[in-house]
């Protein structure tokens, strides 16, 4: 006979594990990052505190472990082969085309990654800066795939794609916080919100273009 699995709130780990994990976002959203607290993430996940340093050695590594999973660029970055088969082969045009509508799509729509991005850009933290380490060593993978094909051009691609991937963070967290215009454009609204899509696309395809002028 084999032995029934005990699924109970002692031995399920994998289950507390998750609602930690979890905690960290409704924290994140209900009191911003200076609430991240050992004390109020186990609180919100009905969890013992002490469960935190069984699972995840301290509070920072959970937060960390959160905030990798939410980070848009390193989980693209981690799945750049799927990506590539998905957006036609070897063309980088497509594939960073790909990238940055959905990471407007996506950071428009989280309102947890937003909270990530004004912690990030607002106080010098140990976690965020090692995930942007961790972010900037995984997108080299999509750098080394788009320099193959704009190489002997002096196109600086990554100045381009910081600029775009700065103003799509900037658009968005103005118009979540502010509800009003930037440059006229209210992206807020769906015709406003596609003008943007457009402009990505305008700005990378003129890139490519100039590249065989």
């Amino acid at each position: 006979m084999d032995r029934k699995k005990y699924d109970g709130k002692i031995n399920n780990k994998d289950r507390s594990k998750e609602k930690l994990i979890n905690a960290v976002g409704k924290v994140l959203k209900k009191k911003g990052y200076v609430g991240l607290t050992a004390t109020n993430i186990a609180k919100e996940a009905n969890l013992s505190r002490r469960l935190i340093t069984t699972y995840f050695d301290s509070v920072n590594h959970l937060i960390e472990t959160y905030v990798k999973s939410k980070d848009y660029w390193v989980e693209a970055s981690g799945e750049i082969g799927k990506i590539i088969i998905e957006n036609g082969g070897d063309s980088s045009k497509n594939i960073i085309k790909y990238l940055l509508e959905n990471q407007l799509d996506f950071f428009y729509n989280n309102s947890e990654m937003q909270k990530l991005i004004l912690w990030e850009i607002s106080q010098k933290s140990k976690i965020m800066y090692e995930v942007c380490e961790d972010r900037e060593r995984l997108g080299s993978k999509i750098f080394e795939l788009i320099d193959k094909d704009l190489q002997d051009s002096d196109i600086d691609i990554r100045a381009i794609s910081a600029l775009l991937v700065a103003g799509i963070y900037y658009m968005v967290l103005h118009a979540k916080s502010n509800d009003t215009t930037f440059c006229e454009i209210d992206i807020n609204q769906t015709e406003g919100y596609n003008r943007i899509r457009n402009a990505l696309n305008f700005i990378i395809e003129n890139t490519y273009n100039y590249k065989k002028s």
